[in-house]
C-alpha cells in the first residue's frame, strides 16, 4: 500500500517559516555580538600596547603630536 502525503496548509508552513527566521536571527544576533566584543578587545590591546610604546619611546606629547600630525 503506498503512503499518503501529509498535506501541510499554508498556516504551518508560515509558522515554520517564522520559527526557522527566529531561530536564523537569533544566531546571527549572537554571532554580531560575539564579532563586536572581540573587536573591541582588539582595539583594546592595540590601545595598551600604543601606550607603552609611546612611553617607552621617551618622546615627548608635542613630538609625538607633531609626528603624527605630518604624517597626512
Amino acid at each position: 500500500m503506498a503512503r499518503t502525503r501529509k498535506t501541510i496548509s499554508i498556516d504551518e508552513k508560515i509558522a515554520q517559516a517564522k520559527e526557522n527566521f527566529e531561530k536564523a536571527k537569533a544566531k546571527y544576533d549572537n554571532a554580531a555580538k560575539e564579532l563586536e566584543d572581540l573587536q573591541e578587545k582588539q582595539r583594546s590591546i592595540q590601545r595598551n600596547e600604543l601606550i607603552k610604546a609611546v612611553e617607552k619611546s621617551g618622546k615627548t606629547y608635542a613630538e609625538i603630536m607633531s609626528f603624527l600630525g605630518s604624517i597626512d
